[in-house]
């Protein structure tokens, strides 16, 4: 091989592993269990008042607390017609270095506790694959400010989701 192709094959694999690490380093971070201490500030994104849009069968709603105190409070309201078919209190704990989503669907002892698995930028998966339905929660944030809340039974099942939009006041 001549030095001038050499070159140019060097050349084009350092260009490459230069790429690589900037894409990297410019990417969102990524959090797994195995990685840096979760902080349960990074889920700010989710507080707010949330609701579906209006015209549909059912109207649902949830409302988050921002973090304070290691927690984010949470609850959900489905009205049909002019009735409540359901609701849910939710909370989102910090546990020493690990968070939890943690429901009581229509109020129903004992909670169910869903370990964060994974947090990108404004998208977080929390699972508990021991769970018969749900064994995933996910939310993820909207680049139209967004949010949409997606439930499924694991990986390469079929997720409902629900879009929820700013609530007005």
């Amino acid at each position: 091989m001549k030095s001038s192709t050499r070159f140019c094959v060097v050349a084009s694999f350092i260009f490459a592993v230069t790429l690589m690490i900037v894409w990297s380093v410019g990417a969102s971070r990524e959090i797994v269990p195995s990685g840096p201490a979760l902080k349960i500030s990074e889920l700010a994104w989710i507080a707010g008042d949330w609701q579906t849009a209006p015209g549909g069968r059912a109207q649902i709603e949830e409302h988050w607390t921002l973090p304070a105190g290691g927690t984010m409070i949470g609850m959900g309201r489905t009205v049909v017609g002019d009735k409540t078919a359901e609701f849910e209190f939710l909370r989102i704990e910090q546990r020493g270095d690990e968070i939890y989503y943690v429901a009581n669907p229509n109020a129903k002892c004992p909670q169910t506790d869903f370990k964060l698995t994974r947090l990108a930028g404004q998208e977080v998966i929390f699972e508990n694959p021991t769970h018969d339905y749900p064994k995933r929660v996910m939310y993820r944030k909207g680049s139209n400010g967004s949010l949409v809340a997606s439930i499924d039974a694991g990986e390469g099942s079929k997720s409902h989701s629900f879009s929820y939009l700013p609530m007005g006041r």
